[in-house]
């Protein structure tokens, strides 16, 4: 059977999950008529090298970072904190880079990451039911009926807050923040544990004692090491600003031509559909309903695209899931973010990988052993013990690669701030102290010491592989 027609417009005949709803029908259209006038955010080349770059990481050449913040407001726009989250995410890829000895390609939660799914539209605080916040872009966080009603005119400053941040990520980069003759000008921040710091330098000095020997022979790459690609993505939320945002280039593609000629004389235009407001959209676990709207709004779009995917997700599912959003089995055209929990990873991961291998499909492997590790304190804070996040990411590593698969990636909620929102890690972090420095306004991030520990982590692992050829556990990095 055919699938139906797409148009970026299509999903708004499905059955949505986690939709917005708008008192304001005359604000809404003047915001997404705006939107769909102004530039995008990332260009379509930019778009096809990471879509070149995953299918390097679904072949087990390279290896994907992902990181950023749960929920990215708009204040964290600001030079300070863009420095500090990009800064983290070269400190990981260039120990990740020593450990697997391949390319890391990196993916940062930024530049839209406004939306969040809540497990209810509604909440009671202080005895006044209001609306639950949903991010930046949709409502405030302030605990009022006013400030959570949801406003129209926050989608065009989400627009101009991720074009103010991709503005600065962009200069940052081309002016040497990623400059790899001088890494230990990136700073360790707020790194104190010695053993951390002293695995950092060794392997920075390394680094430096390879570039010196490039310079020596004559073989510096000059640009090749002073900068770095950093990729954006979100999670496609909000159907109305991703349409918004959703650009039409037409590539003339040569006819067929005939057996006594091999000339061609005329062309057909193939329609690549891009959504700019990232590189990188992922579906969330609460709305990749097989028929609904954002399942169906991702089916035809050209950018690479996340599914994550939990223990609700059965082996059919999935390959049913894959099969639409990727007919023509794109080699990886999609990334699998694996969301089970440290307790239930080895009762889903293994189906879910056998199916996959069973098809047609060859996705990038990804992990992202946080939001199945979420939990209360008997206070109420939410949290996540960096036991439970190395044991699925350790979990995870072993299971793929005993199904003789690849885990391509590891998928992170963090920040470069010295926060104290998950327990644990070298810095002994205890549920008595999460309140010195909490301020996430939704899930708990790791601090740069616990982001840290996890890249030595996934170093040693694939270092010991490559030394001794498999074989062995996590714990001797």
């Amino acid at each position: 059977m055919s699938p139906e027609p797409w148009s970026p417009k299509s999903w708004t005949s499905k059955p949505i999950k986690q939709d917005v709803v708008y008192d304001d029908d005359e604000g809404v259209q003047l915001a997404l008529g705006k939107l769909e006038k102004l530039p995008p955010l990332v260009t379509t080349q930019e778009i096809t090298n990471l879509k070149k770059s995953l299918k390097n990481v679904a072949l087990g050449k390279a290896f994907v970072l992902q990181g950023g913040d749960c929920a990215e407001l708009f204040d964290y726009c600001n030079q300070d904190m863009i420095e500090a989250k990009v800064k983290l995410l070269l400190q990981m890829s260039l120990v990740l880079i020593w450990g697997a000895n391949i390319p890391v390609v990196r993916i940062a939660r930024i530049a839209g990451q406004f939306a969040k799914p809540r497990s209810s539209p509604m909440e009671v605080i202080d005895g006044i039911e209001m609306p639950s916040f949903r991010g930046d872009n949709i409502n405030g966080f302030d605990a009022t009926p006013e400030s959570r009603r949801p406003d129209p005119s926050r989608l065009v400053s989400a627009y101009f807050h991720s074009a103010a941040t991709l503005n600065y990520l962009r200069a940052s980069l081309s002016s040497g923040l990623a400059d790899l003759h001088s890494p230990l000008d990136w700073g360790l921040g707020h790194v104190v544990t010695p053993s951390i710091k002293e695995k950092y330098e060794r392997i920075v000095n390394r680094v430096k004692d390879a570039l010196r020997f490039m310079q020596t022979v004559g073989i510096d790459t000059d640009r090749g090491v002073e900068t770095v690609d950093v990729y954006t993505s979100h999670e496609g939320l909000l159907l109305e600003y991703e349409t918004s945002l959703i650009r039409l280039l037409k590539d003339p593609i040569p006819a067929a031509t005939t057996p006594s000629s091999t000339t061609t004389t005329t062309t057909t235009p193939s329609k690549s559909y891009y959504a700019t407001s990232s590189h990188f959209l992922w579906i969330g676990d609460r709305t990749r309903q097989l028929t609904g709207a954002h399942v169906e709004f991702f089916r035809g779009i050209t950018n690479p695209i996340g599914i994550k995917i939990g223990p609700s997700m059965s082996p059919q599912d999935l390959i049913t899931l894959l099969d639409t959003v990727n007919p023509t089995h794109e080699i990886g055209k999609v990334t699998l973010i694996s969301r089970y929990g440290a307790s239930h990873i080895a009762t889903h991961l293994p189906a879910h990988i056998a199916a996959v291998q069973q098809s047609a499909h060859l996705p990038v492997w990804q992990c992202d052993p946080m939001h199945g590790n979420t939990q209360s304190t008997p206070s109420g804070i939410k949290t996540r013990h960096f036991s439970d996040i190395l044991s699925e990411l350790r979990q995870a590593l072993e299971i793929h690669r005993a199904a003789g698969s690849w885990l391509g990636g590891m998928h992170l909620e963090l920040t470069g701030e010295s926060v104290t929102e998950c327990v644990g890690g070298a810095g002994g972090l205890t549920e008595e102290g999460l309140g010195e420095r909490y301020t996430t306004f939704c899930d708990p991030r790791l601090n740069e010491k616990q982001a840290l520990e996890l890249a030595f982590l996934v170093a040693g692992f694939y270092r010991e592989m490559e030394v001794e050829g498999g074989g062995g556990g996590l714990n001797s990095i």
